[in-house]
């Protein structure tokens, strides 16, 4: 009995130790220098309007319908960024084959100018996490046309605009070059104003 109470001291210490380590100096500590270093980021790389309402994160993806915005990813989450992830479905599986279907007759429906053939995967798709508020440039060139047509504005000024927003490679080798959909669009209202 003696021997029990001998060890069980040491490991209630010990827990107790690593709790307020790990679950309250550690926690505070990484929060304060990140809040120092970085607070945009901290705080959700939160983007703001003129009259700095939060109106989207550049972290996560946001659904636009209009003709008159470009549209970024299919989402599995439809715009509620608590939790993300998809259904992780293979290539051969009936909903996934539905969907994707669903997503080229929708594509069709509204823009009707741009062939299939000419649409980049991404925008037929969805990403892994569900969330992903990039698409690839050719996602962007490829809604020029359409966008175009209900805002009046030349397709040229369109693609210059697609072009600045463009992000290179990650250290410029990972990754693929991509556009943030949310800022994209936030650039398309300023030069409709």
């Amino acid at each position: 009995m003696e021997e029990k109470q001998s060890i069980m001291g040491p490991i209630i210490r010990m827990s107790l130790f690593l709790m307020v380590i790990c679950g309250i100096i550690y926690p505070v500590a990484v929060t304060g220098i990140a809040q120092t270093i970085s607070p945009a980021k901290a705080n959700g790389s939160l983007v703001y309007d003129e009259n700095m309402n939060v109106i989207g994160s550049e972290l996560i993806g946001q659904s636009f319908s209009a003709d008159s915005y470009f549209h970024g990813r299919i989402s599995s989450i439809e715009n509620n960024g608590a939790g993300s992830g998809s259904n992780n479905y293979a290539p051969s599986n009936a909903d996934m084959i539905k969907r994707t279907l669903d997503s080229i007759e929708e594509w069709k429906k509204n823009n009707p100018e741009t062939p299939v053939s000419e649409v980049p995967n991404d925008l037929l798709t969805n990403s892994g996490s569900g969330l992903d508020p990039h698409i690839s440039p050719g996602a962007a060139y490829a809604q020029v046309k359409r966008i175009s047509k209900a805002t009046g504005i030349d397709q040229s000024k369109l693609e210059n605009m697609i072009k600045q927003h463009t992000q290179g490679r990650e250290l410029g080798m990972f990754g693929e070059e991509k556009v943030n959909v949310l800022q994209l669009n936030l650039a398309l209202k300023n030069m409709l104003n």
